[in-house]
């Protein structure tokens, strides 16, 4: 039996296929820039599309937008328009962004060390 501070155990349906817990979340963060995505809002409080995309110059208008908007349903950016002349739109992480952001500080530390000890060729 798990306590209180174990990971869930996966569910398993009656043949025998078995679903892992951090199914939805890994699917969420393994698209492509998902993971750029979170550390590029999180180092900002807001950030308006333009700017995203300036940090992204290889991403296209449309994977960025896309990436936003499955970030939107799954809780993790929150979107806020301004009705304003020209108008206004800026992103942040939400409170479960930020958590995202901050645990997969050390993966991206650990990517970081990895890349550098990668010949190059």
């Amino acid at each position: 039996m798990a306590d209180a501070t174990s990971p869930p155990e996966p569910t398993c349906d009656v043949d025998g296929t078995c679903y892992c817990p951090l199914t939805g979340v890994i699917t969420v963060l393994s698209r492509k820039y998902a993971m750029q995505l979170v550390s590029i809002i999180g180092a900002h409080e807001s950030l308006r599309f333009a700017e995203i995309e300036a940090h992204l110059p290889n991403a296209s208008t449309s994977t960025i937008s896309k990436r936003l908007e499955e970030f939107q349903e799954a809780g993790l950016v929150s979107r806020t328009q301004y009705n304003e002349i020209p108008p206004r739109v800026e992103y942040a992480l939400t409170d479960d962004g930020r958590e995202v952001g901050t645990r997969l500080e050390p993966l991206l530390a650990w990517a970081t060390e990895h890349d550098a000890d990668t010949p190059r060729a």
